[in-house]
């Protein structure tokens, strides 16, 4: 099931104080960047974002789910309806994701 533009945008408006996030249509659904780094992305209309220590540590109760079959676990992201939380979230694990590949 793809996810909606209609759930994409209520996410990206939650993250509208952030500067420099942007997204990417992939396969029906929507890859989150933050700084030009992955922070995660919108799986069957649910956010989850990559496991990294300080969003365990942001969100210690969060659950593991996959986004598609056959793909690394993430954690979702139960309380999209709290604009503090979620820009509190991403600026917290920013430090800690992986920079971009080079592109060849």
């Amino acid at each position: 099931m793809a996810s909606s533009k209609e759930y994409l945008n209520f996410v990206m408006g939650q993250l509208s104080e952030l500067e420099e996030i942007t997204y990417r249509k992939m396969m029906g659904e929507y890859i989150i960047y933050f700084h030009g780094k992955i922070v995660g992305g919108i799986y069957d209309d649910r956010l989850l974002v990559k496991p990294v220590k300080s969003a365990l540590g942001f969100m210690p109760n969060a659950v593991y789910e996959l986004p598609y079959e056959g793909a690394k676990e993430m954690l979702l992201v139960d309380e999209v309806d709290d604009k503090n939380f979620l820009t509190g979230l991403f600026n917290t694990m920013y430090d800690e994701l992986p920079a971009p590949k080079k592109k060849k």
